[in-house]
């Protein structure tokens, strides 16, 4: 099943991330938009930052190692990492999105 996976993280490190997880081969896919101003509550504060939200597409069996893979590369003490189950799909993007997600599994 493919899955997007959402990312937000400062705008310096996003394409960085990117090319580390297409590297590593966890997803097929990264879109970077940029300049989003995110509001959250952090240490008891309400706080504020300009951040790029990545949209990684991968595949279902790829989410713990690609979640893994993302909290030891993001400048975050608690990075958003959020999935959604894409149900419906372009077929020939899903195959391509297959063949190309193919990490191996860790040694």
């Amino acid at each position: 099943m493919a899955i997007a996976v959402l990312v937000t993280i400062p705008e310096k490190d996003a394409e960085r991330l990117a090319r580390l997880l297409l590297t590593e081969r966890v997803c097929a896919c990264v879109n970077i938009i940029a300049g989003v101003k995110s509001l959250f509550w952090w240490k008891d504060k309400l706080d504020e930052a300009r951040e790029s939200l990545l949209i990684i597409k991968t595949k279902e069996t790829l989410f713990e190692r690609l979640k893994i893979f993302i909290k030891n590369n993001h400048p975050y003490e608690v990075p958003e990492i959020i999935s959604f189950k894409i149900d419906s799909i372009n077929r020939e993007y899903l195959n391509w999105l297959n063949k190309e997600a193919n990490a191996l599994p860790s040694s």
